[in-house]
């Protein structure tokens, strides 16, 4: 028996474990936050079950990736970056837009989020570049300049209607060059030019956005998708104005992040911050020990429960204790990527085992950030755990790629220490 989940369950035992525990909080938050969704369906199960069933899926794609051996994840770059960019370009011209961001490709009756892919692709990309630019001394300084090359041709194209998602690509990259050794020089001078630019970007949007009217209460409760090709406003805008309509709803989450007026409760309007006024609601009722699960009360008024703001309804139900016990999941993956990465003998796997737990960690910090008001809100889903089609299907294969890679440093290691079991037993 024992064997026979051994060839199942391959690679380190850990992440295995880290895994399952943040899918059975999955499946558990996510069946208490979705009464929104079932309103429209009139099925308690409807929800949950189609989460579960995508979560299946993203299993057995994690148990096909562990399979794969490493030197293949180099091979398909080429052709991930090709069919990233193409998407990219394509979503950007006829995608489907949900809450007026246009990300999404229908692909066999499912929606498909060309970003997501991207982001695993640009991770690829940098950790071969490192990989085949090490010296004695870190990373040839020609290395820099490939990477922010291929960059060039993914991050912005995800920028365009997703600035979150760019940003924390882009943050990754930066922590994997750091990793790499790129020369300090080069990182020092792209930090300053980053910050400059960003500066510079805040700037345009506060001053050229046009903020939003608040969402109608019924189009905050639905996950309705249009097709942006059959919005006529759209149809009649330029090539400028679809580039910047996102520039509204940034100038508006900056502006409510960055104001420090105190707004009493009886105050404070629900219908125009929504979002961030029930999340504070269900954190503040939780009362350190929690609820208990399935007992939230806010799930059924903070838009995206069940996605953006799952961990707040986490803190809620679970308490202070359930909220440090999934944030010490994400750190455990972390540390143990580390520990794999260190034993990788070849860099490549190395620099790719930190760079996807990096991509992982980094956005559920981010989304835990969000929920707790320390960063302004940004529709980013905690991964493997809030609701989610392609986010939780891409980060299952990422896992599985970090399997991938555990398991031939694993046996690496594993051949190190017999031989020198062998040289001793010799001597």
């Amino acid at each position: 028996m024992n064997n026979k989940l051994s060839n199942i369950f391959k690679g380190d035992k850990v992440i295995w474990m880290v895994f399952f525990f943040l899918c059975i909080i999955s499946i558990v938050e996510v069946y208490s936050a979705s009464s929104q969704l079932t309103y429209g369906t009139d099925s308690y199960l409807g929800p949950v079950s189609k989460h579960f069933s995508i979560m299946a899926v993203g299993f057995v794609l994690m148990l096909l990736t562990q399979n794969i051996k490493c030197r293949y994840f180099k091979i398909v770059t080429p052709f991930m970056l090709i069919i990233s960019i193409l998407t990219l370009i394509y979503v950007f011209i006829a995608g489907h837009a949900t809450n007026g961001a246009q990300r999404w490709i229908p692909l066999f009756g499912f929606q498909f989020q060309p970003s997501e892919l991207a982001k695993g692709t640009m991770i690829l990309a940098t950790a071969q570049i490192l990989s085949a630019m090490q010296t004695e001394n870190g990373a040839d300084r020609q290395a820099f300049k490939y990477i922010l090359i291929v960059g060039a041709t993914i991050i912005p194209l995800i920028f365009v209607e997703n600035f979150s998602t760019a940003a924390l690509l882009s943050a990754v990259v930066f922590m994997m060059m750091v990793i790499g050794r790129v020369p300090t020089q080069q990182l020092g001078k792209l930090l300053g030019v980053s910050v400059t630019l960003v500066g510079l970007f805040i700037a345009v949007v506060l001053i050229f956005g046009k903020e939003e009217k608040p969402l109608d209460k019924d189009k905050k409760l639905t996950e309705k998708v249009e097709l942006a090709s059959d919005d006529k406003a759209k149809e009649e805008e330029g090539l400028v104005s679809k580039v910047f309509h996102r520039f509204g709803t940034w100038k508006g989450r900056i502006l409510k992040f960055a104001s420090n007026e105190e707004v009493l409760a009886k105050d404070y309007d629900l219908d125009e911050n929504g979002q961030v006024g029930h999340a504070n609601i269900a954190i503040a009722s939780s009362n350190i020990v929690g609820k208990g699960p399935g007992n939230s009360e806010s799930r059924d008024w903070l838009p995206q429960a069940f996605s953006d703001f799952i961990f707040a309804i986490i803190i809620e139900e679970l308490g202070l204790l359930g909220a440090i016990v999934v944030a010490f999941l994400y750190i455990i993956l972390l540390m143990r990527a580390g520990r794999i990465a260190n034993r990788c003998e070849n860099t490549f796997p190395a620099f790719l085992a930190m760079g996807l737990a990096l991509l992982i960690v980094t956005q559920a910090l981010f989304n835990m950030c969000v929920a707790v008001g320390l960063a302004p809100v940004t529709g980013q889903p905690l991964p493997l755990v809030s609701k989610g089609g392609t986010s939780t299907i891409t980060s299952c294969i990422y896992i599985g790629m970090i399997l991938s890679i555990s398991r031939s440093a694993k046996k690496k290691q594993g051949e190190e220490d017999e031989t020198s079991k062998k040289n001793i037993v010799k001597a």
